[in-house]
Formats: C-alpha cells, sequence, structure tokens
C-alpha cells in the first residue's frame, strides 16, 4: 500500500490550495479515505473523510464551509480543496486509508 500526498505549499491567508493523494497497492474504490493534519505541539487531527464511493462525507467543524474533500475512482486519488486559508490551518496534512498513512504535505498559511 502506497498514499503518496502532494499540493502543499505557503499560501497567504484567505488563499486557496488543492492536495492530492494518489494511493495504490489496494483496491481503493472500496475504501473509505481521510485527511488528517498535525499542527507543531499538537495531536493528529481529522479533518474530512469521505465514503469508498463518495457519497458520504464528513468534515472537522474548524473546517467546516471551507474545506472539501471528494475522490476520483478511475484515477485512485483523494483530494481536499482548502478555501479561505487561515493561518490556524498550518499543519502537516496526512493522507490516511486502508490502515496506512502518506508520508504528509507541509501546509503554511502565513503573510
Amino acid at each position: 500500500v502506497q498514499l503518496v500526498e502532494s499540493g502543499g505549499g505557503l499560501v497567504q491567508p484567505g488563499g486557496s490550495l488543492r492536495l492530492s493523494c494518489a494511493a495504490s497497492g489496494f483496491t481503493f474504490s472500496r475504501y473509505t479515505m481521510n485527511w488528517y493534519r498535525q499542527a507543531p505541539g499538537k495531536e493528529r487531527e481529522l479533518v474530512a473523510q469521505i465514503t469508498n464511493a463518495g457519497g458520504s462525507t464528513y468534515y472537522a467543524n474548524s473546517v467546516k464551509g471551507r474545506f472539501t474533500i471528494f475522490r476520483d475512482n478511475a484515477k485512485n486519488t483523494v483530494y481536499l480543496q482548502m478555501n479561505s486559508l487561515k493561518t490556524e490551518d498550518t499543519a502537516v496534512y496526512y493522507c490516511n486509508g486502508a490502515e496506512s498513512w502518506g508520508q504528509g504535505t507541509q501546509v503554511t498559511v502565513s503573510s
């Protein structure tokens, strides 16, 4: 199983980023997929979740209305569209699914 995140970077407050997670080594379309994040000195927290066919999603209250999780099962990829970014969104973002974790991608929101 391999999960590879991309799309992180430095963005100003109010800006947008789209994270991608490319999956391989398992039947992607059968699994719920998650995005977590971990800020310095804080525990890893669940940010968003999407069921295997994309019919149901969950968002942490802190990102609801600003972030959107979606997936393309034909491309074995899950995405996290992040809009109206705030400084408190700064963290390493991790893709999770099939009991596996990606290596993480850094998102820094700063002016």
